[in-house]
């Protein structure tokens, strides 16, 4: 059994090809190729096992994560995990891959492919709100999907991002590109033509001013329980579709279930990337409007990840 630990992970890692795998998990969803059993929860003295199965022909897969809310207070993330994959015929156990270099990574490549086919193909700025691990990954593919000369981020602590942003600038690895940190969301959203949100907040973080929202692509990554939300009522002045990766999406985040209950979306507003990416649609039409994505993800895009990360593991080692 291969055991690929983050380190090994980040060395493997081509934004474009993790993006590619992206829309590959988009077909095997499209096409029902894939079995995801709803994911069981095990939880004992505030602490929480979860585990993330599915099938695909070529591989079974299961995430397994740990949710140890007490791990704060010794430095440690509250969630960790690993991915575990096993041989489609037999079984057999295949690799071991570090969960939260994954999930990271292909949160990060969902967010890409949004920005692929939403944005317009001239956007050459974006910002990020939210400088956390999915942030930083998300400004990454951004400038793998864009041309991108201008990162802008904003936090909403006061937290110095001075290193954030040297780490960043490292990763990103183009003179040509900078990054700004901005005090403000206003002063983000004026300068941006895509806008990435990567928070846990319950209350939206961008501005409620349609004009400043007006012809952005918006990519929302954070809002995951019924309870959290990122994105203002505005967005709904400017466009009637939001792009989601699975129906459940309308009932998980409070970004779609909110404005729904609230009469201001229909579940039918909501268009599925699977259905969007195989359609005759004219993506330059679209993005020259304002676009908007949500995601909470699925087991199904981490399998796909890291059975391409296994794939690309075997040939290096050949």
């Amino acid at each position: 059994m291969i055991l690929l630990s983050k380190e090994e992970i980040e060395k493997l890692i081509d934004p474009n090809e993790m993006m590619d795998q992206i829309e590959e998990a988009y077909r095997l969803y499209g096409e029902n190729q894939f079995f995801m059993p709803p994911r069981p929860v095990i939880e004992h003295d505030n602490k929480s096992l979860i585990y993330m199965p599915c099938y695909t022909d070529e591989v079974i897969g299961t995430k397994i994560l740990t949710i140890f809310p007490e791990n704060s207070k010794l430095g440690l993330p509250s969630i960790d995990g690993v991915i575990l994959l096993n041989n489609a015929v037999t079984g057999a156990p295949e690799a071991l891959l570090d969960g939260q270099s994954v999930t990271a990574w292909r949160t990060g490549a969902v967010g890409g492919v949004g920005i692929r086919h939403l944005s317009r193909k001239d956007c050459h700025t974006v910002g990020v709100i939210g400088a956390g691990v999915q942030g930083f990954h998300l400004a990454l593919y951004a400038c793998a999907a864009r041309d991108i000369h201008t990162v802008y981020i904003y936090n909403h602590s006061d937290r110095d991002l001075t290193d954030f942003i040297a780490r960043l600038e490292k990763a990103i690895d183009n003179p040509n590109t900078k990054v700004v940190w901005c005090k403000k969301t206003e002063e983000l959203v004026k300068h941006s033509d895509i806008i990435c949100t990567a928070t846990p907040s319950a209350v939206p973080v961008l501005p409620n001013d349609k004009e400043l929202l007006r012809g952005k692509c918006i990519i929302a990554i954070g809002s995951y329980t019924p309870e959290m939300r990122e994105i203002p009522d505005a967005i709904w002045d400017l466009t009637d579709k939001v792009y989601i990766e699975l129906p459940y999406a309308c009932e998980e985040a409070g970004d779609l279930s909110q404005p729904i209950a609230e009469g201001r979306l229909k579940k039918e507003q909501a268009v599925l990337m699977s259905d969007f990416l195989k359609s005759d649609a004219d993506e330059d039409q679209i993005a020259a409007g304002t676009t908007y994505f949500k995601s909470v993800g699925m087991a199904l895009f981490d399998i796909c990840v890291a059975q391409k990360l296994l794939a690309k593991s075997k040939e290096k080692q050949q």
